[in-house]
């Protein structure tokens, strides 16, 4: 798959980029996907909830009443879950929500959510470009010329690019990431991939099986 180059302003440059048909042009495998999107999700939460249990509710430990005799249920503490404001019955705890995934699922899931954008025609190539001082206006100007303006992007660079990071900070609609970490959720979630023309080479170096 040959794709044309693009400048900052939106104009080819003459030159063209072959696409590996092995990491764009696969049979995409939808439970991959699933499976790593799950995983990169559960990664995401925090697991820090917590109630607390009768054993750590403040309260007295006395016997609320006389066993028998009063016509209802039996009672003990104030602190037993049958009573307003006692401790709750098997109540959420502290836990990761991580799990293992082979590395050949996860390239598999990333290569068929490339294959994906590829087949959408929904992968843009941008030729390499550097910024001397973080400027919003100017990444709104690049998104303005590619025509991908208030639509969700994902910028795919060859290494860590501060200036560039910094300049689409406060653009809600686009995303930056270096090759060697793309994954499987960013890449479906933006509309549009623009991959710089010196990440190609990284892509394919990263997800050749």
């Amino acid at each position: 798959m040959e794709l044309s180059v693009l400048n900052k302003e939106g104009k080819e440059t003459g030159r063209k980029v072959t696409l590996d048909e092995q990491i764009f042009g696969i049979e995409p495998s939808d439970h991959a996907i699933y499976l790593d999107v799950k995983q990169y999700l559960a990664n995401q939460r925090q697991g820090t909830h917590k109630s607390k249990e009768r054993a750590e509710v403040s309260g007295s430990t006395r016997k609320i009443k006389k066993q028998k005799g009063t016509g209802g249920a039996r009672a003990g503490s104030i602190k037993s879950p049958t009573i307003r404001g006692g401790g709750r019955i098997f109540g959420p705890r502290p836990h990761t929500y991580e799990f293992k995934l082979n590395k050949k699922v996860k390239q598999l899931a990333r290569m068929s959510a490339l294959s994906y954008k590829a087949a959408e025609n929904s992968i843009v190539v941008l030729e390499d470009f550097n910024m001397e001082a973080p400027k919003t206006k100017e990444m709104v100007a690049i998104q303005s010329n590619l025509k991908i303006a208030d639509k969700k992007s994902l910028f795919v660079l060859p290494a860590e690019n501060n200036s560039i990071y910094l300049s689409s900070r406060n653009l809600k609609d686009v995303s930056v990431v270096i090759a060697s970490e793309l994954n499987t959720y960013q890449i479906l979630n933006a509309k549009t991939v623009v991959i710089l023309e010196g990440s190609v080479q990284k892509i394919e170096e990263a997800f050749k099986l």
